[in-house]
């Protein structure tokens, strides 16, 4: 009968010490953070993939590279195609050149019938005949002008196309755009990558977010900017406090979420709270934590 009274006391001195704690603690949730998913740029066989699960990584890094060789090809002869292009148009300066010199001749066969026509030794006839050709030279000359602006051309649309394949040759190499930590590796090498599949997710853990719901008498207590206390599990027993920074609060009221246990708690109002925590490799995404307000300002 002693051990019965010894434990009810003992079960009422915990549950007691349980509600003394929960009472401290204005709001809880779980710590997260922004996660990124890096996907394939390029379609290939991934050539090399040097990242590992838990490796903290710096923006800029170079990760690998999927296979370029049907790209660099494909530039090459791009280039060649314009050195081809090229020499359309020094043909067809030698043939300007030619009928350059025959402009130049008939030039002066016009002063020369001009002079007889005066000295009457020769007919309109031949002079209009004279002005005539000169037309037709000119015509064809102001021709092989349109055609070389039409071989520039082309070679400008060319080169776009050499940097449309040089941009998806960058595509195929791998660089990690953001500071983080790897948490999912999605591919290995050798194996195909399309445009757009996973090859791994990345976050920043260096500062987490845990995300709590307050209700509608807390909200005038807090303020984004606000110092508050932020308590993780120490052990079974005891908590360990950390100081957090609100960083944003919903505009709108939702209902509670539904991990809520009990039906009453849920169909309450609350609104979502982010607080940011700077991490020392305790936190974890997901981790459970707690928060008490102060009346700290950052």
């Amino acid at each position: 009968m002693k051990k019965e009274i010894y434990f009810i006391i003992a079960l009422f001195l915990a549950l007691g010490a349980c509600n003394e704690q929960t009472e401290l603690s204005d709001a809880y949730g779980n710590f997260e953070s922004t996660e990124v998913i890096i996907s394939a740029e390029a379609p290939g066989r991934i050539m090399e993939f040097n990242i590992e699960e838990g490796q903290k990584l710096a923006a800029g890094t170079s990760l690998g590279y999927i296979d370029t060789l049907a790209l660099s090809l494909q530039r090459d002869q791009l280039k060649t195609k314009i050195t081809a292009v090229l020499s359309q148009i020094k043909n067809v300066n030698s043939q300007k050149a030619v009928q350059q010199q025959q402009l130049d001749n008939l030039m002066i066969d016009k002063e020369r019938v001009k002079k007889l026509l005066n000295d009457g030794a020769s007919t309109q006839k031949q002079l209009d005949d004279v002005v005539g050709a000169i037309r037709v030279i000119e015509k064809q000359m102001e021709s092989f002008d349109v055609q070389k602006r039409m071989i520039i051309d082309e070679v400008e649309t060319i080169k776009v196309q050499i940097k449309l394949v040089e941009d998806n040759i960058r595509k195929c190499y791998i660089v990690n755009p953001v500071d983080g930590t790897v948490l999912t590796k999605y591919v290995e090498e050798n194996e195909v990558a399309t445009p757009g599949r996973p090859l791994y997710k990345i976050a920043n853990l260096s500062q987490l977010e845990l995300k709590v719901y307050i209700s509608g008498v807390q909200l005038p207590q807090v303020k984004i900017g606000q110092t508050v206390e932020v308590l993780i599990d120490k052990d079974i027993n005891t908590n360990r406090s950390l100081e957090g920074v609100v960083s944003w609060i919903s505009q709108q009221a939702e209902f509670t979420p539904k991990i809520v246990q009990t039906k009453e708690e849920r169909v309450n109002l609350v609104y979502a709270m982010k607080v940011v925590v700077k991490n020392d490799g305790s936190l974890k995404i997901g981790m459970p934590g707690e928060v008490n307000f102060t009346n700290k300002e950052k």
